[in-house]
């Protein structure tokens, strides 16, 4: 894995604390890739959504549970601890479950939350399950995931560090990954910077629209105006 170098940690703060929804509206400004890209489909959803704005560097692995591991496909924790570590903080682990679509098993739970979380980690994303959702919930660690599920079966670590795909996006470690109520979006790095202005940009144009429709002036010429020049 090559290095990899954190950003700004002001700047991934304030990129913390914007709704995932106004980072997919900015992004789209810049025009460094087509708009259907560079998030998760809804299969992918908040386990907790009220637990507010999540945000780190990708740590990527893929997971299995639906038989037990054979030799050549097995990692054991001790590689997965290293890899975590090989990842500036905060961290969050992107899993793809290689039994999906028919996930069987939780790789999250209780006990892995409260691990993880010591190791640097905020959070997951991942097309499998997770389990014990209260405790995960308590020890304050994020979950992204596309089902839950009440066992973890015969789950274990298959690759570590390598590419990954969750929800239609591409994952590879050191990625900034951010996610909130409405999903999980991927951060370019090469415009992150840029991000937190361009969200300025783009709300004070929703402001004009929302005030337009709120005021005692309204009128459908005068919407079909303003329609036509920003759309």
């Amino acid at each position: 894995m090559p290095d990899i170098k954190p950003i700004d940690a002001n700047l991934l703060e304030t990129l913390r604390q914007i709704p995932s929804c106004s980072i997919a509206n900015a992004i789209e400004t810049f025009s460094v890739q087509p708009r259907n890209v560079g998030f998760m489909g809804p299969e992918i959803k908040s386990i907790f959504p009220n637990m507010g704005h999540m945000i780190g560097y990708a740590v990527t692995a893929k997971i299995a549970a639906d038989a037990p591991p054979s030799a050549h496909m097995n990692v054991s924790r001790t590689e997965w601890v290293d890899e975590i570590m090989k990842v500036p903080g905060p961290r969050v682990l992107v899993l793809e479950d290689i039994d999906y679509p028919n996930p069987i098993g939780s790789f999250w739970g209780e006990v892995q939350a409260n691990l993880h979380r010591a190791l640097g980690a905020v959070g997951t994303v991942t097309n499998g399950g997770v389990r014990d959702l209260d405790e995960m919930q308590e020890a304050g660690f994020f979950a992204f995931a596309s089902c839950v599920l009440v066992s973890h079966a015969y789950v274990h670590i298959t690759d570590v560090g390598v590419p990954v795909k969750i929800g239609g996006l591409e994952v590879s470690s050191g990625d900034i990954i951010q996610g909130d109520q409405h999903g999980v979006i991927k951060v370019p790095r090469d415009i992150a910077a840029e991000i937190p202005d361009a969200v300025k940009r783009v709300e004070n144009n929703e402001q004009e629209m929302i005030g337009y429709a709120n005021s005692p002036e309204f009128t459908v010429e005068g919407l079909k105006e303003m329609l036509a020049q920003r759309y």
